[in-house]
């Protein structure tokens, strides 16, 4: 992960059954979740301005591209560490890296970028980010 002015924390989970595909891995598509359900509890327990917050002064973050980068196959109850932070913030939006690694081995099984776009809930159009997030997210 790129180091920048910004915070990097850490979420871990274990893969469920549910996680696993066909061909008794983690199926593609569940490496992004796993990237959204950490950025939710890191969002409230680490910047203290969790999703909620967002939703009650009336904006919610829309992810408006991913990059994803799947290295190396996670197994029905590893335990993996997923780590991000914010990369870059811009005027209406932000850029958060991630990295998923493998608790037991320590490599990465999945690294990239997600995108996000602060819309106004009101009227779905693209809002400016507020001093208050930035001051909240620049940790």
């Amino acid at each position: 992960m790129e180091n920048n002015q910004y915070s990097v924390f850490e979420t871990e989970l274990r893969v469920r059954p549910d996680d696993i595909d066909m061909f008794n891995h983690v199926h593609n598509s569940r490496y992004l979740d796993f990237v959204l359900a950490a950025r939710y509890e890191q969002m409230r327990d680490d910047y203290k301005m969790p999703w909620e917050a967002f939703t009650e002064l009336g904006y919610g973050w829309v992810v408006s591209r991913v990059t994803m980068n799947l290295k190396r196959p996670l197994y029905m109850n590893d335990v993996m560490l997923i780590r991000t932070g914010v990369l870059s913030m811009q005027a209406k939006g932000c850029s958060v890296q991630f990295e998923i690694l493998n608790k037991k081995t320590g490599k990465v099984a999945s690294d990239g970028i997600f995108d996000y776009v602060l819309v106004d809930l009101a009227t779905y159009k693209s809002a400016k980010v507020t001093e208050e997030m930035l001051k909240a997210y620049s940790i």
